[in-house]
């Protein structure tokens, strides 16, 4: 089950040239980034043995963290001083962390993600924004985290969207007393048209926070990541990088795909990007997944 259906379930430029053919070409991107790892990866694997998990991607060369949403509540089980320096001894440092927009809820006749196997998801109780965002930004802040990300928000009506910008924002406002940046990480569904806006766009020119933009989303709404710099310079600090097949349906380790990266990566200026991390939506083998886009990335891309 992909993060972008698990978040739909909880509630909530031309394409040609972004899509390239399957070669390994020798990058030129000079090194300026560490490259970082978006825990959800590891959604179904991650409780049963977290220090086990994180010493495995820590070795395969990771020395930035995003974490997101743990079976086990909190930050993997641990408040976030203990989470932070437990990556700290393996070398690796926390720099930002998930947290939904609203309360998870289960639209009515659908049901529960499922694993790799098939079997429900158990879904922990999550706080949110909406309910629980002071707390939410002080324990971040509390583990010295650079960046509270929010991962989704209902975009089922306009009104939904329009409320969720107003808890955007104070959340941006708290952020900013706490000394850490808030941003808003999309899926493809803030590209299509609710009521004939486009929400994507109300969060861009009504919100005050900062975006952490996923890629592969991004393109699959039909949107350029590089126009998308252009228009709004500065504005994108994070991604996520995630590669998708032809049919722009299927997730695959990054450099696997038919996204065009070393184009996205040459205008990371623009951006304002400061940090990336790869994410691949509960693949059946995340640590083999995790292998091929670090070493795309480190060693063909040379980010």
């Amino acid at each position: 089950m992909r993060r972008r259906t698990f978040i739909k379930n909880s509630g909530y430029a031309t394409l040609g040239s972004l899509l390239i053919s399957n070669k390994m070409f020798a990058g030129s991107y000079p090194s300026q980034h560490a490259i970082g790892l978006q825990l959800f990866t590891f959604f179904n694997i991650i409780d049963e043995d977290v220090q086990g998990t994180l010493q495995k991607i820590a070795d395969v060369g990771y020395k930035e963290i995003e974490s997101a949403f743990s079976k086990k509540g909190g930050y993997y089980g641990m408040k976030p001083k203990e989470f932070a320096a437990m990556l700290s001894g393996m070398g690796m440092s926390w720099k930002s962390h998930h947290v939904l927009g609203a309360p998870f809820k289960l639209p009515k006749g659908a049901k529960l993600p499922t694993d790799a196997n098939g079997k429900p998801i158990t879904i922990p109780p999550m706080r949110n924004l909406k309910e629980n965002m002071q707390e939410l930004v002080d324990e971040a802040a509390d583990g010295g985290v650079e960046y509270l990300v929010c991962a989704n928000i209902p975009t089922g009506t306009l009104d939904e969207i329009k409320s969720s910008v107003e808890v955007l924002n104070k959340t941006d406002e708290a952020c900013k007393k706490a000394g850490i940046t808030f941003a808003y990480h999309n899926h493809d569904m803030e590209f299509h048209e609710v009521e004939g806006k486009i929400p994507y766009d109300i969060l861009l020119t009504e919100g005050t926070m900062q975006m952490e933009l996923d890629l592969a989303w991004a393109i699959k709404g039909k949107r350029d990541p590089v126009e998308m710099f252009k228009k709004n310079p500065g504005r994108f600090p994070l991604w996520h990088v995630k590669d998708l097949d032809a049919s722009l349906e299927n997730i695959m380790p990054v450099g696997m795909g038919t996204i065009d990266f070393k184009r996205i990566f040459e205008k990371a200026s623009a951006a304002g990007m400061k940090h990336f991390f790869v994410e691949h939506d509960m693949p059946k083998d995340p640590m083999s997944s995790i292998k091929e886009s670090y070493n795309y990335l480190a060693n063909v891309l040379k980010v």
